[in-house]
């Protein structure tokens, strides 16, 4: 049988990926005959190759007329997906969903590179799988979505989900049936379950309830430690290199223009490295995004930014998944680190860490030919004397210190969150309503080698 999971949202999929749970097998890429491709299937490509997972690409909307199949081909040949009568090693399968034509064969595709695969599961044992979805029913209270890795689930049993535990009351099946147990490859909806559980946490049967809240214990007490994984970054780079550990240094660019990124790309492939290949596996114009971060962490991977900001969730989750990100006003300064890194010759440095971002709701022009900008603290904390950055319409516009922070009329080290200050920034007077100021702090950062 082929379980399908839609993912039309390609952060799902990245989230589900950089949490370890292996989900997806196989990866069915559906892109328009009639419109080619578009970014978010480039970005979708990215994350199933950096989750290392095969894909079939399915050219949809055959049906119409004037449809330039050879176009999507010679597409997604530019992104190494070369089709099999083109001399490549990607399987493509023409179809409509209209019609239905070309669907059987998809599912024929799919089943032979399952089998190539050897695709396997034992339906014996206690039940491991991982949870696709959760959410709380009015009438049935909360639901746990759960796709079974391994072992059978029965009515009765014990589990634990993430940080959640409970006993399983109800099974339903993808045809809303109830069902007294569930195998390997079965998408499931559970009822039993004492909270909602967060999607792509492992799920697993236990011996007993009291076992089930012994591991909940444990976790809230933080007695269960995960080993943090272990990303790359400039500073450990040279180390990686010397000891064979790594031999591709992977790069995701995110730039202010689409035409600033082929700039810079010609100039990292200039950059002269023997032990190790530079693979830039994701590019595109816009600010650094959660999803960014997502997919560095699944392919341990460097974020560089060139004159873009930071968004105050993607800075968060790259803390939390220790995710490096670099951001760069100067092209040759973002090549050159990256040289002195794959040479073992990085300064120690100051790194600009955000600690706050404040919306600009009104703007005052005073005698002296000065601006301040009446802001409300929207993340973080505004700290005075901060290299202060004006973002407007996702690209930095200015950056400088923060040189006047006020809270009414009376000067503030600081301001924090959903506080309303005055902020002023050295040589910056052009503040206009809806833009954001960032507010960074320089830190010394000690090489990790």
């Amino acid at each position: 049988s082929i379980v399908f999971l839609d993912t039309p949202v390609h952060e799902a999929f990245t989230s589900m990926r950089a949490r370890g749970a292996m989900i997806t097998d196989i990866v069915v890429l559906v892109v328009a005959a009639d419109e080619g491709i578009k970014p978010q299937p480039v970005e979708a490509i990215n994350h199933a190759k950096s989750a290392n997972v095969p894909i079939i690409v399915a050219i949809n909307k055959i049906d119409k007329p004037n449809v330039n199949i050879d176009m999507v081909k010679k597409q997604l040949s530019e992104h190494k997906l070369v089709p099999e009568d083109w001399g490549g090693d990607t399987v493509f399968v023409n179809v409509s969903g209209l019609t239905g034509q070309g669907i059987d064969e998809l599912l024929e595709m799919i089943i032979i590179v399952g089998e190539m695969l050897e695709l396997k599961a034992s339906p014996d044992g206690k039940a491991e799988g991982v949870v696709i979805e959760s959410y709380i029913d009015k009438t049935k209270g909360p639901i746990i979505s759960v796709l079974i890795r391994n072992g059978t689930l029965k009515t009765g049993d014990y589990f634990v989900a993430g940080n959640v535990k409970g006993k399983v009351r109800a099974i339903i099946d993808d045809w809303g049936k109830r069902t007294e147990q569930a195998g390997p490859s079965t998408p499931v909806e559970i009822l039993g379950s004492e909270g909602v559980a967060t999607p792509g946490e492992e799920f697993r049967v236990v011996e007993s309830e009291k076992v089930a809240r012994e591991i909940i214990e444990s976790k809230n007490k933080g007695n269960i430690v995960k080993e943090p994984i272990r990303k790359i970054s400039l500073e450990n780079l040279y180390n990686e290199i010397e000891k064979g550990t790594l031999k591709e240094l992977k790069l995701i660019l995110k730039t202010d223009y689409a035409g600033t990124i082929d700039a810079i790309k010609n100039i990292i492939e200039k950059i002269p490295s023997n032990e190790v290949q530079i693979n830039i596996i994701h590019s595109e114009a816009g600010a650094i995004s959660e999803s960014d971060i997502l997919l560095a962490s699944a392919s341990n991977a460097i974020v560089l930014g060139f004159n873009v900001p930071v968004l105050q969730k993607a800075e968060e989750l790259a803390k939390s998944e220790g995710v490096e990100v670099r951001t760069y006003r100067i092209i040759y300064e973002l090549a050159d680190e990256i040289r002195r890194a794959v040479e073992g010759m990085l300064e120690p440095e100051e790194k600009e860490v955000l600690s706050g971002q404040a919306l600009v709701k009104k703007v005052f022009h005073l005698s002296d030919n000065t601006s301040v900008a009446g802001c409300l603290v929207v993340d973080g904390v505004i700290v005075r004397n901060s290299i202060a950055k004006v973002v407007r319409g996702g690209n930095v516009i200015f950056q400088g210190p923060l040189s006047s922070l006020k809270r009414f009329k009376e000067n503030a080290k600081e301001v924090k969150q959903n506080t309303e200050c005055g902020i002023a920034i050295e040589k910056f007077n052009d503040f206009q309503e809806g833009d954001i100021i960032q507010s960074y702090i320089k830190t010394k950062i000690s090489r990790k080698i």
